[in-house]
């Protein structure tokens, strides 16, 4: 119950602190082909950017299995919706960076990209980012919206990835 309210506390405190999609700027986002999408993605530092089908790889396949969540990661993850035009998502990336080599070996940070990865955004109901999914190892994935201080945001992850 106590970790429900805490984050209940921290979603609450932070939704002024994201962007709604609507404030999106006017440049179209980058076509991303077929063929882009299939490849390999590289680390970017202490965190990973994923594609849809790197997503029905790593977390879930939800095209074959949509009545129930079945993590398939071989560590908990955090994910980060977000998009290049949010403010504030762009103050999250430093700190997810510093988390990933706090939490290194022991979970994933992965980015989605929403102008993307829209099929992605759209599952998951993203209406404002940054929207983060912590997803442990069993059991539902708990979401966090808005920019959280560091601390806040560990605090979330110790008690949702980490706690049995």
């Amino acid at each position: 119950m106590k970790r429900y309210l805490l984050l209940s506390l921290l979603v609450g405190a932070m939704t002024f602190t994201s962007c709604a999609q609507s404030k999106k700027s006017q440049t179209a986002p980058a076509k991303v082909t077929t063929e882009q999408k299939a490849t390999p993605v590289a680390q970017k530092g202490n965190t990973i950017v994923m594609t849809t089908e790197m997503f029905r790889t790593k977390v879930i396949d939800y095209r074959t299995n949509n009545k129930e969540w079945n993590y398939l990661g071989d560590k908990p993850c955090l994910i980060d919706f977000h998009a290049t035009w949010c403010g504030p998502c762009k103050k999250l990336g430093p700190i997810l960076e510093e988390l990933g080599g706090e939490y290194k070996g022991k979970m994933y940070i992965y980015k989605v990209d929403i102008d993307q990865e829209p099929e992605l955004a759209q599952l998951f109901g993203i209406r404002s980012v940054p929207t983060m999914l912590l997803v442990p190892m069993k059991g539902q994935p708990q979401v966090v919206q808005g920019l959280l201080p560091k601390a806040n945001l560990k605090e979330a992850i110790d008690q949702v990835l980490f706690t049995k």
